[in-house]
């Protein structure tokens, strides 16, 4: 039996917990956040004892790993003091707002021999798994180019009503950091790595710090170019779409599902449409279909068990913020940035 804390009162940690309860051999026995009032609710309805101390909180017995979900800017630190516990660490993506700050955890994590894995639910997606085994295998051809599109939605709201998005020290960015991000690894575990990025980045309509509207080139180590399109200022919301073209051909994946396989040489068994996620990525942050997460925290707690690696590692989990990093850094130096990623 695997004892879980909960570290986070948001809608992610309700995401968490729903995930949680519906996996076999694991048990929510605490929550933490500093809204009191809905630590409260989710203890209520899931159980688990409730608190604002987070030292206290990471005192509690037995508790033998803990999701956090707490803001991206916090992530690094509130992953260090749980690994200091003796606790494994399953953090929402990003893993935090500054490869430094990744770095730190993942030190952190290896120095107290505990696991770290990182939230990014795509990976776990079948149609995309479907993709990776037909790029790996070779089956697309040479690489030539890809291309991400979050034109996503966010009201006014989304940002007015809360003490953190939108804000640098928090949210470590907008509309890339945050949704983005989410295509940003999926760009880096389908193609490999990025050589050099060049991309602009604006505050094109929301009241925010950061940015909610960026477009970048890339220029993978593998030879193809990509393009990405992020955005939380795209009304009404359309829902995320990658293409990815080689010599051998062309998949279009729309929200998490193949829509279309134009190859060269047919497969033996034609790709038929996976069953897509049920969240309405697009236009609402709300996370109703929690299978994706469900499917990381069980790979995850299957990494304990066998002393194996997760589906998304601190290493691989860093990779994202990498790029973001130096997206931000392209558009506010007006230059071409080069990366040596790992």
């Amino acid at each position: 039996m695997h004892s879980i804390g909960i570290l986070g009162g948001g809608g992610i940690s309700e995401t968490h917990a729903r995930a949680a309860q519906e996996i076999k051999g694991a048990e929510i026995v605490a929550f933490c956040g500093q809204n009191r009032t809905k630590t409260t609710q989710l203890g209520e309805r899931y159980g688990g004892k409730v608190y604002e101390d987070m030292r206290a909180f990471f005192l509690y017995k037995p508790m033998d790993l803990v999701l956090i979900g707490s803001p991206s800017g916090l992530h690094a630190e509130q992953g260090i003091e749980a690994a200091r516990h003796g606790l494994h660490v399953l953090v929402e993506k990003p893993m935090d707002i500054t490869t430094a700050r990744a770095d730190s955890l993942i030190d952190a994590c290896e120095r107290a021999g505990v696991k770290l894995g990182v939230f990014f639910q795509d990976r776990a997606a079948s149609d995309i798994r479907r993709l990776k085994t037909l790029l790996d295998e070779g089956r697309l051809g040479k690489p030539i180019l890809v291309s991400g599109r979050v034109k996503w939605f966010r009201p006014p709201e989304y940002y007015r009503d809360s003490r953190w998005r939108g804000k640098q020290a928090l949210d470590g960015g907008g509309a890339l950091m945050n949704q983005g991000v989410h295509t940003v690894d999926l760009l880096l575990w389908l193609m490999g790595n990025v050589s050099r990025v060049y991309a602009k980045a604006v505050t094109a309509l929301h009241d925010i710090e950061v940015e909610d509207t960026v477009v970048a080139t890339l220029e993978f180590e593998n030879g193809a170019l990509g393009t990405l399109e992020a955005g939380t200022s795209l009304y009404p919301g359309y829902r995320r779409r990658v293409e990815v073209t080689g010599s051998g051909g062309t998949i279009i994946l729309e929200h998490d599902r193949i829509i279309a396989a134009d190859l060269r040489i047919p497969l033996d068994e034609p790709i038929r449409a996976g069953e897509e996620n049920a969240n309405a990525s697009a236009t609402s942050p709300v996370v109703s279909d929690v299978r994706g997460h469900k499917t990381i925290l069980e790979n995850f707690l299957s990494a304990i068990d066998t002393n194996g690696t997760p589906m998304c590692d601190g290493l691989e989990g860093r990779r994202s913020v990498e790029l973001v990093e130096a997206i931000y850094e392209s558009s506010r130096t007006a230059r071409p940035v080069s990366l040596m990623m790992r």
